[in-house]
């Protein structure tokens, strides 16, 4: 741990110990001076997670990092006070702003885990007091499911920022309950950055059920398959302009041409959709989508729907291919220590809740784990594949 303030006549303590910090001479400042980058230089480049799709290194400069910053100060009222945690993957977009940038920003302390556990990152929680947690949507329901949250109950917790998947409600709701933090999240992508975002000031109906409202700053427009603006029916493809966009993709221009259209915005590759009030909805990637007989099923919809049984930790819904529809609804699930559960047994929970028939699985996968890119995130596309592998492997002839 550090602590203290760089300058002269203040110590700065490493681990508990006093470290000498000599006054820079002219040359070393000189020195620095010429390698100091401007807001819009290149200062870092990193990897989207591949979880849908071979990853690609993105292209960051500091200026962008700065506005994100500026945003999640708004949305939460961070201050100096708070103690933050991040068990996100650091080299990430979601990992860069918790565990680097807002954090140096701020000049707080900062609880480092080296791997996540959720029973370590509760006990963690409780022992360092921890305000601000950052996790994504499965590390959450992971430690919603511990039973260590009964045995160490957070009372510090105010804010827990989640995002990079669809956000399970009746998970973060008893999340919400159980610790007293409230849950927010940004939606973007490792090459937007923010694009729309839940505050404070948002009731949970709107915090868990939403991705927030669009982020003013970063213009964002709709788009339909044709690349046609229909922002104005409020359902489309995003695209956005503003301070938190990356410079694209480093040496692909290929992959640049399908992510930046030729009048300069920004596309991420989801389906979304804006209400009256202003709120946007993630319906799914578009290869999230499982299209059924002609019928376009939002598998975050039906994964929602899925962990809502008890047996369920977490689910993954995927396209199974078939002869007849094209496509049918699988879904993959981790279950709850000691749990068990059939098709059929979900089936009838899902029928009892009203949900529509469209959404019932009709293939039910129990693991041990879900496969998770090193994001976090589930790793969709490698279930695809096993899907499609089982699939062709069962067909006659």
């Amino acid at each position: 741990m550090v602590e203290g303030e760089l300058g002269e006549g203040r110590p700065l303590l490493v681990n508990g110990s006093v470290v000498d910090v000599a006054p820079a001479s002219e040359e070393v400042d000189a020195q620095l001076r010429d390698r100091r980058l401007a807001p819009d230089e290149l200062f870092l480049l990193n990897f989207t997670s591949g979880t849908t799709g071979v990853p690609k290194c993105v292209r960051h400069d500091q200026r962008r990092w700065m506005s994100f910053h500026e945003f999640a100060v708004e949305a939460a009222d961070l201050n100096q006070s708070d103690v933050f945690m991040s068990v996100v993957p650091t080299p990430f977009g979601f990992g860069i702003w918790t565990s680097h940038v807002t954090p140096t920003m701020l000049g707080v302390t900062t609880v480092l885990m080296p791997r996540f556990s959720a029973e370590e990152a509760i006990s963690l929680i409780e022992r360092h007091q921890v305000t601000v947690l950052a996790a994504v949507s499965t590390q959450f329901v992971m430690m919603v499911n511990s039973p260590a949250l009964g045995r160490h109950l957070p009372t510090s917790l105010r804010v827990m920022f989640t995002g990079g998947e669809a956000v399970p409600y009746e998970r973060a709701a008893a999340f919400e309950e159980r610790t007293g933090a409230r849950v927010l999240q940004f939606y973007g992508s490792n090459e937007t950055g923010a694009v729309s975002r839940t505050t404070l000031r948002d009731s949970r109906e709107k915090r868990l059920r939403t991705a927030g409202r669009p982020i003013p700053e970063m213009q964002v427009r709709l788009f339909d398959e044709s690349g046609n603006d229909v922002t104005a029916s409020g359902r489309g493809r995003p695209g956005c302009k503003g301070p938190t966009l990356s410079g694209g993709y480093y040496g692909d221009e290929a992959a640049n041409a399908k992510l930046i259209r030729e009048d300069g915005w920004m596309m991420l590759g989801d389906i979304v959709q804006i209400d009256d009030e202003g709120y946007l909805r993630v319906i799914g990637r578009s290869e999230d989508f499982i299209i059924r007989g002609g019928k376009n099923i939002s598998g975050p919809g039906v994964e929602g729907e899925v962990s809502t049984h008890p047996a369920v930790a977490v689910a993954a819904a995927v396209a199974m291919p078939d002869e007849i529809y094209g496509e049918r609804v699988c879904v993959y699930v981790e279950l709850r220590p000691g749990a068990s559960l059939h098709l059929e047994g979900l089936v009838a929970h899902l029928e009892s809740r009203g949900v529509s028939k469209e959404m019932w699985p009709e293939r039910l996968v129990v693991v041990p784990e879900l496969p998770r890119g090193p994001g976090g995130k589930v790793a969709k596309k490698q279930l695809r594949d096993e899907i499609a592998r089982r699939v062709a492997v069962e067909r006659p002839g």
